[in-house]
């Protein structure tokens, strides 16, 4: 008897969350990953203290849906595990695709400045989606998360990359801190500007209106 694992392709449909309107006034465009456990629904919330006439959110859906408790009440959603890793990391490109295709395809992005956010295993997802399929953006926010070694090179180069985390989040070592200071430099042009701030691993929201009041505005 001999056990064999193959493959099968085919069709899926998966949600997203926007939130604003996407207009004549709008300016900054934000496409905003999530982190493990969580779900496109209530992530996107972190965003609504943005200015809502120029800021329109884009939140992407992991597509795997789990229960987190063993009342089965709350779900959890992951982007990738290590299984299969590379078939399940061509699922998700393939997915996030579609929806910036959906979204932005039909519009003049030189008009908007294009952020591209992670938080914890989004920011896993979203560089290798930068580098894999070379999205173009003018801000990188990475928060919380770690850049994976796989990813090796850049070809669109954001104009302004930001590492945002709590000093107190235990998953973030110094000596991993370090290593990812040292890949970022590998990979940008630009200088990966840290942004720290009182608190655990959270996602930190007056962070990103900093950014958003401060950065986006000036670009």
């Amino acid at each position: 008897m001999m056990n064999e694992e193959k493959s099968v392709s085919y069709t899926t449909t998966n949600t997203y969350q926007t939130l604003n309107t996407l207009n004549d006034q709008t300016k900054n465009i934000w496409i905003v990953c999530h982190g493990l456990g969580h779900l496109s629904s209530f992530f996107i919330k972190h965003f609504e203290s943005l200015a809502p006439d120029t800021n329109y959110i884009i939140a992407p859906q992991a597509p795997s849906k789990y229960y987190q408790d063993k009342r089965y009440k709350y779900i959890g959603a992951s982007w990738l595990t290590r299984e299969n890793t590379e078939l399940e990391i061509e699922n998700v490109l393939n997915y996030l695709d579609q929806v910036y295709n959906k979204e932005l395809s039909s519009i003049d992005l030189q008009k908007y400045t294009v952020v591209l956010m992670g938080f914890s295993q989004g920011v896993s997802v979203i560089t290798r989606w930068i580098a894999r399929r070379e999205i173009p953006c003018d801000v990188l926010i990475l928060h919380s998360g770690k850049i994976p070694a796989d990813v090796k090179h850049i070809a669109n180069q954001p104009k302004r990359v930001f590492s945002i985390y709590g000093n107190e989040d235990p998953l973030i070592s110094k000596e991993a801190l370090r290593q990812q200071q040292q890949l970022a430099k590998s990979l940008f042009n630009a200088y990966m500007e840290g942004v720290i701030f009182d608190g655990s691993h959270v996602v930190h929201e007056a962070s990103l209106q900093q950014i958003a009041t401060t950065v986006l505005n000036t670009l």
